[in-house]
């Protein structure tokens, strides 16, 4: 009897394995036709892009596919790269020059038709020139005239031009939007909460918000941000949504103009790599560091982490969706704007045909978020932060294991398909006294949404005990 009933477990254990290696394939052969498929489809979109902004805006937007320097021409920037570093950018502007870094992954995306094409074109003894990140060293003027260039439209054609995208347009403040609750004045607790990718300050302000105690809300200064490019948040086209950027709008929108001496950090995915360079920025500002689904994925020795980052959040596979979605985000500027055209230009639409089709039995917040940016902000966003920034990581967290004394948790949801568990345990190897709570039955969004009651409870617990600490 005994000998049956292992028998039968090791037949069905070697099923799962077989259906596991099936699935595997299947996914791996319907990945390489579809990404091939739109290897092509994004090449002609360029062209078609280029032909439709030369008749709207009688100059085509300059773009990534052959080499950095159209797609920053337009910026009034200069492109500097010293042998062996990181390409950077000086940002002209009318009284002072600034140092930006710019990723490789914008300009640098192996693809099978790229490959390909460039083999044929090389056959035939046809000169390619060097995208100008590989060449040994690089000082080039990429406009001739700084601040000669021609501005775009705003909103270009190809964005909404709704009120709530466009409301910064009507403020006479250069600054974030900002959600603010709590305590007005003799302010000593404040909190900063970050938002993750393509989402807004309502991924905070609609579930977390409304669940914080009274007490709570009566000693701590609440501060919900948009960043940049994203929400109701400046999305200038002449931004390239570098991390200085970032941070730069992130002080001038909230701890300038507040006075804040000292505060917590809650961060979602995007937000945690934001949350981690300001806290290396104010080390004795900062009481705690609450990260959720943090995207630490650390290179293998001789990988290049820019690179190695894209492949792990955008690993061209068809499945799971939302990692299908990431990567056409990453992988493709044109298809990934052609997905902006169609969803977040008519967001509005989609919003209504959710309310109509739930008979507005669920709220839209989280469709708001996912719609409300640009694809130049996202794009770039993607690319220098979440891409670009990927050696940093390490070195934050070795800032926040070696010189900050705040705490540091860490929740993950363990269904996460997009950023995996492994994630927060490499954060954790990093910093050792790091609190990881892996969520059960819980993904990259219901880490929150869902679970908003306890989690609330959870940082009230966390703020309280870096408080009396």
């Amino acid at each position: 009897m005994v000998r049956i009933e292992l028998l039968a477990c090791l037949m069905g254990n070697t099923t799962r394995s077989v259906f596991r290696f099936a699935g595997k394939l299947t996914n791996d052969l319907l990945s390489f036709l579809v990404f091939c498929m739109l290897d092509v489809l994004d090449i002609v979109l360029c062209y078609v892009y280029k032909i439709v902004d030369f008749f709207v805006e009688d100059e085509w937007k300059p773009c990534y596919c052959s080499s950095p320097k159209e797609a920053i021409i337009n910026t009034g920037n200069i492109l500097v790269k010293e042998k062996g570093e990181a390409e950077k950018i000086v940002c002209v502007t009318s009284n002072k020059l600034q140092l930006e870094e710019i990723s490789d992954t914008l300009y640098s995306r192996p693809s099978l038709v790229v490959e390909v094409s460039k083999t044929t074109v090389k056959r035939r003894n046809v000169v390619v020139s060097k995208p100008v990140g590989q060449s040994p060293f690089v000082v080039e003027m990429l406009q001739e005239k700084i601040g000669g260039h021609r501005s775009h439209p705003v909103p270009r054609w190809s964005d909404c031009d709704c009120e709530t995208c466009n409301s910064w347009l009507n403020s006479c403040k250069d600054t974030l939007f900002v959600h603010m609750e709590g305590r007005k004045d003799n302010i000593n607790e404040n909190v900063l909460f970050i938002h993750g990718f393509i989402s807004s300050s309502a991924f905070w302000t609609e579930t977390l918000f409304p669940n914080f105690s009274r007490s709570i809300k009566s000693k701590y200064r609440l501060f919900a941000i948009d960043l940049l490019g994203f929400g109701k948040s400046p999305k200038p086209h002449e931004s390239l949504y570098t991390m200085k950027e970032h941070l730069d709008m992130i002080e001038r929108s909230v701890i300038e103009p507040n006075k804040v001496e000292s505060f917590h950090i809650v961060a979602h995915s995007l937000g945690c790599i934001l949350a981690l360079a300001l806290a290396v920025k104010y080390p004795k500002s900062v009481k705690s560091i609450t990260l959720l689904a943090p995207p630490y994925f650390p290179a293998p020795k001789g990988e290049e982490a820019t690179q190695y980052m894209m492949r792990k959040v955008a690993p061209r596979q068809v499945w799971p969706l939302i990692a299908f979605g990431a990567s056409m985000a990453c992988w493709y500027e044109h298809v990934s704007r052609t997905i902006c055209l169609l969803i977040c230009k008519h967001h509005r639409t989609w919003e209504f045909l959710t309310k109509l089709i739930t008979r507005n039995r669920i709220r839209t917040y989280l469709i708001e978020g996912f719609c409300c940016h640009t694809h130049n902000a996202a794009w770039h966003t993607l690319h220098n932060v979440i891409c670009g920034t990927a050696s940093k990581i390490e070195g934050y967290l070795d800032m926040v294991q070696n010189h900050l004394n705040c705490s540091v948790n860490v929740f993950h949801g363990q269904d996460d398909e997009l950023i995996p568990v492994e994630c927060s345990d490499n954060v954790k190897t990093k910093v050792p006294r790091a609190n990881v709570r892996v969520v059960e039955k819980k993904d990259h969004i219901t880490i929150v949404v869902g679970r908003q009651k306890a989690f609330a409870r959870e940082l009230e617990q966390i703020w309280k005990t870096a408080r009396n600490s």
